[in-house]
């Protein structure tokens, strides 16, 4: 009950999206959440930063860069295990390493 709160008070101060329920928000708010969380127990917390996760009537959008192909990889395999995500989106880029 204190999350759905936390959630519904979040949703008003990113304004208002004409193109979502105030429903479908919350579960975007939510989605959001919960993929940063699973990145960040998953492919580590360093990495996160660099990883910008936006959700929009359930599809999550990854954008950022990464080290590694394999952590491109995971953390869209990680996206999609989210609940009520319908499709991710990978923009993320894997940066060079400097010669």
């Amino acid at each position: 009950m204190k999350a759905l709160l936390v959630l519904t008070v979040c949703a008003l101060l990113i304004g208002c999206r004409t193109n979502e329920s105030p429903e479908q928000q919350v579960n975007d708010l939510e989605i959001t959440a919960t993929v940063k969380s699973k990145l960040a127990s998953d492919v580590g917390v360093s990495t996160v930063p660099n990883i910008s996760v936006n959700s929009t009537n359930g599809v999550v959008t990854l954008s950022g860069q990464v080290d590694t192909a394999a952590t491109k990889a995971k953390a869209e395999t990680i996206a999609q295990s989210v609940p009520k995500v319908r499709r991710v989106v990978d923009n993320l880029q894997v940066a060079g390493t400097p010669q």
